[in-house]
């Protein structure tokens, strides 16, 4: 993920200072800002974590193996005046990803130290987007606000827990999110690379039935973080 955050921020710094060499030239899309209402769509990459609180101190290691996911969605955009803009993204976010249980003691098979966790999320952000004053062709702002997610792959109503190989989590989630990007204007669109980092507020868990699991019983609680790399086109 390292590496994608580089490119995007390279990608950013290059479209600043090609920006800032085109100074005096014409400014492209000089009106769409005034809109009232404009749309667009985003494509872009995704890497969720958990955040692990134990019941007690751990005596054995529990870690998060991230992979990377995919974006996809629409964007709604209201415009409240020259700075300030509500944004609704709804979109559909894809990933997989595992919680390695270390060394227990109880498991007789390597297998059981290892829980996929599969999840496609419908993700139904609010977002308030603060933009800087538009120099030329390019506008830094940052934005930040609430979201919820359905986790369609959550198994939170499955009767089988991890001892039958099945992680179970909640499927309607809340978070904060906060993130930075730049528009970009050019002659027919307008395009914005965007980092954002997300923060549940909630417990995701939920225990196995066994009270006295090996895979659950010393958790307390799970929380998502996040964080995605979007390409925005207007």
């Amino acid at each position: 993920m390292r590496i994608y955050i580089h490119f995007v921020l390279s990608f950013l710094i290059c479209g600043i200072s090609h920006a800032q060499f085109s100074r005096g030239k014409i400014k492209n899309l000089q009106n769409f800002d005034k809109q009232k209402i404009h749309f667009g769509y985003y494509l872009g990459l995704n890497q969720y974590n958990f955040k692990i609180d134990f019941k007690q101190n751990p005596e054995y290691s529990t870690q998060m193996i991230e992979q990377l996911g995919l974006n996809i969605g629409l964007i709604g955009d209201l415009r409240i005046n020259e700075y300030l803009n509500l944004r609704f993204e709804p979109g559909l976010h894809t990933n997989k990803g595992s919680l390695k249980f270390n060394e227990r003691s109880g498991f007789t098979n390597e297998s059981d130290t290892l829980r996929s966790i599969k999840s496609t999320y419908i993700h139904l952000p609010v977002l308030l987007k603060f933009s800087s004053k538009r120099i030329d062709n390019f506008r830094p702002y940052l934005i930040g606000g609430v979201s919820s997610s359905i986790n369609l792959s959550s198994n939170q109503n499955s009767p089988e827990d991890n001892k039958n190989d099945v992680f179970r989590l909640k499927t309607f989630n809340l978070y904060y999110e906060l993130g930075f990007g730049i528009d970009f204007y050019f002659q027919y669109f307008k395009f914005s690379p965007s980092i954002r980092g997300l923060f549940s507020l909630k417990n995701e868990l939920v225990p196995d039935n066994d009270v006295n699991s090996p895979w659950t019983s010393n958790l307390s609680k799970l929380s998502t973080r996040g964080i995605f790399i979007n390409l925005i086109f207007h």
